[in-house]
């Protein structure tokens, strides 16, 4: 108790010295500080813009400013594009007064839109699939900044694929190039979601792109997951890249071109059919671009043919009888044998 008694006399000896030296400040012992509000705001009028592959989109972001400041030829705005990593963010595009630069492959296709002297929205043209995702816009004035983010979705589909090797061997690096080398990329969980929404169901665990393994089922059964669970997207949670085996989730969206069942005088085998289609002036075309002509143009032909992958495949949008009589769906047969195996095939002609 004594301690505390002579802390307390000290402090009120200090006190009253204070005072006795500077008694100008007598009646000002309570300061109140008033911060500015923020001199500089960022506003994204969507949160999402929709496009397609090949078409263009404009991210939106405007800022404000506090009139009271006087101009700055160093304001500058930056897009970045936000990856499955929250710590990694990919540059898009840098303006600062006059001096503009865009980024990897964005290098040529994005400009400001610069509608307004306080517009910094961004224009990106010839989308590709990897343009898919969420984007960051920064607006950075002297020591004020601001942020908003925007996704860009594509229309598009999402579909289970194995290769030839079979089911459940696919490891992450191995499930990008397979989806890549069929005109698509590896579907987002967002984009795997909507499917399920749209009745995706699907038996077998598959790769997101954010390095995780799920599947989605619209109607519960025992082999996947239970009888009695409820509709949803099963989650395996993330997995070793490179140890792990699954099937894929692939995410293809419009293309230029032209898809097309070629009519020929007799059935063909694989290496009959690449060369029937380059005869054509076209290439025998992949299960993406299978899979887009069927869910976005339509495209309905009830023959098996063969694709790229050594697939045999025919996409139905019409149900009916011997050709899919329960629903819409591009028809899977399998992988026959190349050499012997006798079938038409579907060709693709690129429009530049």
């Amino acid at each position: 108790m004594l301690p505390v008694l002579i802390c307390a006399l000290v402090s009120l000896s200090l006190a009253d010295n204070f005072d006795t030296a500077y008694p100008e400040l007598e009646h000002y012992r309570t300061i109140y500080v008033q911060e500015n509000g923020p001199q500089l705001s960022v506003v994204t009028e969507q949160s999402k813009v929709v496009s397609r592959r090949g078409g263009n989109a404009t991210l939106p972001c405007k800022f404000h400013r506090d009139a009271s400041l006087p101009a700055n030829p160093k304001l500058r705005i930056k897009w970045t594009k936000l990856t499955s990593d929250y710590l990694k963010e990919v540059d898009v595009f840098v303006a600062m007064g006059f001096h503009k630069r865009s980024y990897g492959r964005f290098h040529g296709r994005v400009y400001l839109q610069d509608s307004a002297p306080t517009d910094a929205s961004l224009v990106i043209t010839e989308l590709t699939l990897e343009d898919y995702g969420r984007y960051k816009c920064e607006v950075i004035d002297g020591l004020e900044d601001g942020t908003g983010v925007v996704s860009l979705d594509l229309q598009g589909i999402v579909y289970p694929y194995f290769p030839r090797l079979g089911r459940y061997n696919l490891n992450f690096f191995d499930a990008e190039r397979a989806c890549r080398e069929q005109d698509s990329i590896v579907a987002s969980f967002d984009q795997l979601y909507e499917a399920w929404r749209g009745g995706l169901d699907w038996c077998n665990a598959g790769w997101l792109s954010d390095g995780s393994v799920q599947y989605p089922i619209t109607t519960p059964r025992e082999p996947c997951g239970g009888k009695n669970t409820v509709p949803g997207v099963r989650n395996y949670g993330l997995r070793d890249k490179e140890k792990n085996r699954y099937d894929v989730f692939c995410f293809t969206s419009n293309y230029k071109g032209r898809f097309y069942y070629l009519i020929h005088p007799s059935k063909l085998t694989y290496d009959e059919a690449v060369r029937a289609c380059q005869k054509d002036g076209a290439q025998i075309a992949k299960v993406g671009q299978m899979y887009a002509a069927w869910k976005l143009l339509g495209y309905d032909r009830c023959d098996a043919g063969w694709l790229a992958d050594g697939s045999v495949r025919y996409p139905i949008t019409r149900p009916r009888r011997r050709c899919s009589p329960t629903e819409a769906a591009v028809r899977f047969n399998g992988y026959p044998d190349k050499k012997h195996k006798l079938y038409g095939v579907y060709c693709f002609k690129g429009h530049n």
